[in-house]
């Protein structure tokens, strides 16, 4: 599969990652039916063909880009295979996510940190030369941010040790927050949003207790709705580096709001990634 002009100027493009169910696969399939041309990014090649298939018959433009946000090199010929089309990318959703995994990325970092946010980290900044002025970059996080009192840096290279790898998926979505609000500071013509989805019904969840999520829980398309209105929401006009749950800006944890700590996870992330160190001033 590979990535083809085959869309002409003037179609507004998106990008989104972990496309494939839950939301992701909602908010791909809602943005081609608003008449975006789609990025569907996904590690799964059968699971792509049939999203493309399935938004085709719909009357949506959606087209598979192969990437697996585990692996740093995979998220740079992604990346490569995108910006080699010469396209602007209008809107990027930054949602794959893992959530009760164990285990390390290719590079050795424990595997939700490394999913969840720096292969994010690094595919975002992989696209900066198609981001323009007025691109919105939509990253999923979610209130479990609230249950991580900071970045404990030296663990992240460590496999997941709590039970059902609660405290690092809580670390990870913190970071998720303290990202889009510094990449809002550095890239200031982008529009940059974090979004909780709400307690949505996925694969994320172990079989023992998505009985209890699914009667308490979200449809993928209700959870989807928040991000969608993020990526194209008109009224939102230059706001950026916020936090929204259910339509409304939110307030983040205390945490979330520590600048210094956002500049720390950002340089680390820079090293850790081997990108370019960018200026906070864009």
């Amino acid at each position: 599969m590979t990535l083809a002009g085959r869309y002409g100027g003037g179609v507004r493009v998106a990008m989104v990652t972990g496309s494939t169910s839950g939301i992701g696969r909602a908010v791909a399939r809602r943005l081609a039916l608003m008449g975006f041309s789609v990025v569907a990014a996904g590690r799964s090649e059968d699971r792509l063909r049939a999203l493309v298939a399935e938004i085709g018959a719909a009357g949506g433009t959606v087209e598979p880009l192969l990437v697996d946000l585990a692996s740093l090199d995979s998220v740079r010929r992604a990346a490569v295979e995108f910006v080699s089309t010469g396209r602007r990318l209008d809107v990027l959703v930054n949602n794959a996510g893992v959530a009760v995994a164990r285990g390390v990325t290719r590079e050795g970092f424990q595997i939700q940190f490394g999913v969840n946010h720096l292969g994010h980290f690094l595919l975002t900044n992989e696209l900066r030369s198609v981001l323009g002025e007025g691109s919105r970059v939509v990253v999923v996080s979610s209130d479990m941010h609230h249950r991580a009192d900071g970045i404990d840096f030296e663990r992240l290279r460590r496999p997941t040790r709590s039970m059902f790898g609660v405290s690092e998926y809580a670390t990870s979505k913190l970071a998720n927050v303290l990202f889009a609000r510094e990449l809002a500071r550095r890239q200031p013509a982008w529009r940059v949003h974090a979004v909780h989805p709400g307690l949505v019904d996925t694969a994320l969840f172990p079989a023992l207790v998505r009985p209890l999520v699914r009667r308490a829980g979200l449809t993928p398309e209700q959870g989807a709705d928040t991000i969608v209105w993020c990526a194209t929401e008109d009224s939102l006009g230059g706001l950026s580096g916020r936090y929204y749950a259910r339509r409304t800006e939110q307030e983040p944890s205390a945490v979330a709001r520590d600048d210094s700590l956002g500049a720390e996870l950002w340089v680390r992330s820079e090293e850790w990634c081997g990108v370019e160190p960018q200026s906070r001033d864009g």
